[in-house]
This record gives C-alpha cells, structure tokens and sequence, in this order.
C-alpha cells in the first residue's frame, strides 16, 4: 500500500521494526516492505543470540512514533540500527517520515550514513502469489 503510493516497488520501500536482542537490547531492524524478519538472521548480524520484536505498547514510549511511522531520523532515543543489503541495490529508497503516509526518499548511502547503520542479511521475501 505504501510502495504503490510512493510510485516504487515495495522492495524499494523499507520499513523500519523495533526488535529486541538478548544482549543489545532495542535495536532497529530495516527492511524491505515485501519481506519478513529472519530473527535468527538478524541475531547474528547484531551480535545477539536470540532476538524479537518488542512489543507494540512499548514501541511509542521507545521510539516516539506510533506503529507504522517509526523510523531511526530523529527517534526519541539511538538504538543500533540494522538495514538489509538490498538497500544498496537502489540508487533511491523511501523510509517512513516520522507518521504514518508520509514517506522520505533518498539515496542508499546517505540513509546508512546518517542513522549510523550496518547492513546485512536478514529480510526473508514473502513469495508472491502465481
């Protein structure tokens, strides 16, 4: 729903989760919008053993941003943050402004540099329907 208002490919819109790990804590987990969070995958990257997502209540007092707006620009407190490699296959990505519809776009390489970002493996793509 929001690739198609953004004019873009879901894989090239990136959805921002709140997760918790084991021995990190909070931390964001960025991927794209057609794909689901392979926990184990990001675990490793992240240096946990285990993680999962934090639970809704606590996504709004952690963050400032209530479900389906949250980003990493301008959250209420820094996490490390963790974004799928597909993000520099684009030259452009868009990523939640903040509150829910309103979209940024902007280029892979300043959006790893400004939230201070790692990336790695740990979106798993949904299949789509034949």
């Amino acid at each position: 729903m929001v690739a198609a208002k953004a004019g873009l490919p879901p894989e090239q819109v990136f959805k921002t989760l709140l997760v918790r790990g084991d021995r990190t804590g909070p931390l964001f987990a960025v991927i794209p919008a057609n794909a689901e969070l392979d926990f184990k995958a990001l675990a490793k990257v992240s240096g946990n053993r285990s993680t999962e997502m934090i639970p809704l209540k606590e996504v709004t007092p952690l963050t400032g941003y209530i479900r389906g707006g949250v980003t990493v620009l301008g959250a209420k407190k820094e996490f490390p943050v963790f974004v799928d490699f597909t993000v520099e296959l684009w030259d452009v990505i868009s990523i939640s402004a903040g509150q829910r519809g309103t979209q940024l776009f902007l280029s892979p390489a300043d959006y790893l540099r400004v939230a201070n970002a790692a990336t790695g493996e740990f979106a798993r793509f949904i299949e789509s329907p034949s």
